[in-house]
């Protein structure tokens, strides 16, 4: 086994070519991520209402310190259930919402549906009671990055790690030490194999989605359910939102969905 200030060493260790290299290596790495690449999700959606801009040291240039830890091949994006079939995964984004979160664990626990909470760093540090209670009913974690920066696939690889490194820490330390995060979700869907590869670094895999209800847009209840029905396939992970503004057509859907997925005879499960 692994010696831990081994382990230490490992997670420091610089490569400060990886960029390049994993630039050069964009287009190969994404044939394996689905056929959709590292693109952004169309229309981008709005940032957590709860979070503000980045803190004064956050990094923002680039950093000779900062680097992906092995493993540096990144992990192609995740988009399917653990066990395929009529399997769906619920993931929510943007939270803990002090507001919405709890409305949501309560349906989920009506029908016996587990999910997937993306959260940011700071909802997650601010609302400790609320992550333990995410875990306490059997759901998982995934990190959502600090600042929700939809533009974090250009930024330098410090403001990446930064981002992706503190969120990951901040939501550990809110559910309770030993805590399991794991996926990272690219807000926005902004993915770069950098990104992909510093999360893969700290023992995430790269959260996507293959049904997005486009609940950000608020376009009406009845039209994201449309949507999620729309979309959606044996398998597949659907996008939903917890915070980051007024959720409540969100819970109006979910009400209605969860009902008709267990009568079309999905079961819930975790992403891959």
């Amino acid at each position: 086994m692994t010696s831990l200030p081994t382990r230490r060493v490992l997670r420091r260790l610089t490569v400060l070519a990886v960029a390049g290299v994993l630039a050069a290596g964009t287009a190969a790495c994404s044939s394996d991520s689905g056929g959709s690449g590292d693109k952004a999700a169309p229309g981008g959606r709005e940032g957590s209402a709860e979070v503000g801009p980045p803190p004064s040291d956050a990094p923002t240039a680039a950093d000779p310190q900062a680097s992906i830890p092995a493993p540096l091949v990144p992990d192609a994006l995740v988009r399917k259930t653990a066990t395929g079939g009529r399997t769906v995964a619920l993931t929510f984004d943007d939270g803990p919402s002090p507001q919405w979160t709890p409305q949501v664990l309560a349906l989920l626990k009506q029908y016996r549906a587990k999910a997937t909470f993306c959260m940011l760093g700071p909802n997650a540090k601010a609302n400790p009671k609320l992550v333990k209670e995410v875990v306490a009913d059997g759901n998982r974690l995934c990190d959502h990055s600090v600042t929700h920066d939809e533009g974090i696939a250009k930024r330098p690889l410090s403001r990446i790690k930064y981002e992706i490194t503190t969120a990951h820490d901040q939501i550990v330390a809110a559910a309770g030490a030993g805590t399991k995060v794991d996926w990272f979700r690219a807000p926005g869907g902004d993915w770069s194999p950098q990104v992909r590869a510093m999360a893969a670094g700290y023992g995430m895999r790269s959260l996507d989605w293959s049904d997005d209800t486009r609940d950000w847009q608020r376009p009406g209840a009845d039209k994201i359910l449309a949507t999620a029905e729309k979309e959606l396939r044996p398998g597949g992970i659907i996008l939903m939102h917890d915070a980051g503004g007024d959720r409540a057509q969100t819970l109006a859907a979910l009400k209605q969905l969860l009902p008709w997925l267990v009568q079309q005879g999905y079961g819930f499960d975790f992403p891959a």
